[in-house]
């Protein structure tokens, strides 16, 4: 069986789908594996690398998707290369198709069976192929090293004979994987660090890496009891609105990272709040490809606002720290195909009924499996009116009524 790894061609995408540690290890389980000709150059990974790990490499997308029974990607590959893909191929990559509408109907029109990596359901089972959490972990410290980077001061507090340099002061909104993440990065670099989120188990976490808590906290709050962080009311932005007004002014770097699952990031820092910080300071929006956290954010950019604040709105931040981004991606994908392989068929046994294949699966044997992206059934017309029932029995007539007239009485003798 022939597993093809290809080069990715989104722009600003630098990451690659396999490393040679895992072509050893797609090798050992009896596949071939043929790798596009420059798909980890960017990850610092060149050929002769794959090459010496057992890979074939392939001139261009052609010649490595051939015969391809399996195929790696980080993105969802474009039109050209869907068309290229072989019809009953397992695609597995993030695809991202919330954002592109057309993308699953096409799939299952090619006869792809596509696994996308970013709908990994959050059970103890997907922990190790969970590609969301492994990105976002690396998103998290790269976000705190470029604004350790852009900002003008020193990070941690420096006592000098000419004196002292005080610690930025760095609030983290949201505390899930890149979060956290961030801040614990952002205390090793001995910044003060604090940290907001709306889950009330959130408030622990961000405690216990060192940093202080800053939330508004409500009934509402207490209902956010799942992984991701859900929808809140305009009364509860409102009050989350004026407490950022403050603690957003009170700070040197601002780290957004909060997400709301197949929505549009919330806007937590107003430009209004940006307007209120000091010169030199700098926000990070991990949050810019949907949008930004930030009012301000301008998604992929990096600029300077009119009153000196720096916003880092870079899109694809997993891919701004590539070679470790593809070590941790190639790694959860080769744990998504070993869990499902089958030693004796040597080929992927993809079981319809089992938690993580119901979840991943998009499409299969040409059709739109997944039940976030099914097609609407059409609604059943309504049944026409029946035609009113005429009555056409004849009126009954009603029996003649009894006579009450006098007997006629005998003639006279």
């Amino acid at each position: 069986m022939r597993l093809a790894v290809l080069k990715e061609r989104l722009a600003g995408e630098g990451r690659v789908a396999a490393t040679p540690d895992s072509v050893k290890k797609l090798t050992a389980l009896g596949l071939t594996v043929a790798v596009e000709s420059k798909a980890g150059l960017l990850s610092s990974i060149s050929d002769e690398d794959f090459a010496a790990a057992g890979a074939t490499i392939a001139p261009d997308a052609d010649a490595a998707l051939k015969d391809a029974a399996i195929v790696f990607a980080v993105q969802a590959p474009g039109p050209d290369i869907l068309a290229k893909i072989p019809k009953g191929a397992l695609l597995v990559a993030t695809m991202n198709a919330a954002a592109d509408p057309t993308l699953v109907p096409s799939l299952a029109a090619a006869h792809i069976d596509a696994a996308a990596m970013e709908l990994l359901p959050r059970i103890t089972r997907a922990q190790a192929m969970d590609v969301l959490s492994s990105q976002a972990n690396l998103a998290g410290y790269r976000a705190v090293i470029e604004a350790a980077g852009a900002f003008a001061r020193g990070f941690p507090m420096m006592m000098t004979a000419a004196g002292t340099v005080p610690p930025a002061r760095v609030l983290v909104i949201g505390a899930g994987v890149a979060g956290l993440q961030a801040i614990a990065t952002a205390r090793r670099l001995g910044g003060i660090v604090s940290g907001t989120d709306v889950r009330p188990a959130a408030k622990e976490e961000i405690k216990s890496l060192g940093a202080s808590y800053v939330g508004v906290e409500d009934e509402e709050t207490a209902k956010q009891t799942g992984p991701y962080a859900g929808q809140m009311s305009e009364a509860f932005r409102q009050k989350q609105a004026d407490l950022m007004a403050t603690t957003v002014a009170k700070n040197d770097i601002i780290i957004c990272t909060a997400l709301v699952q197949g929505r549009k990031a919330p806007v937590i820092v107003t430009s209004e709040m940006v307007a209120a910080m000091r010169p030199g300071s700098v926000i990070v929006d991990l949050a810019a490809d949907s949008g930004g956290n930030c009012g301000a954010t301008k998604p992929g950019e990096d600029y300077i606002t009119d009153n000196g604040v720096r916003i880092l709105g870079h899109r694809n931040w997993p891919s701004r720290i590539a070679v470790a981004a593809s070590q941790l991606y190639a790694r959860n994908l080769l744990t998504f195909l070993t869990t499902f392989w089958d030693k004796d068929a040597k080929a992927p046994k993809l079981k319809e009924d089992d938690a993580i294949i119901k979840g991943v699966m998009l499409t299969r044997a040409g059709a739109v499996v997944h039940p976030n992206f099914a097609p609407k059934a059409e609604p059943a017309p309504e049944p026409a009116a029946a035609p009113p029932v005429i009555d056409t029995t004849p009126a009954e007539i009603p029996p003649a009524a009894p006579t009450t007239e006098p007997p006629i009485p005998p003639a006279a003798a």
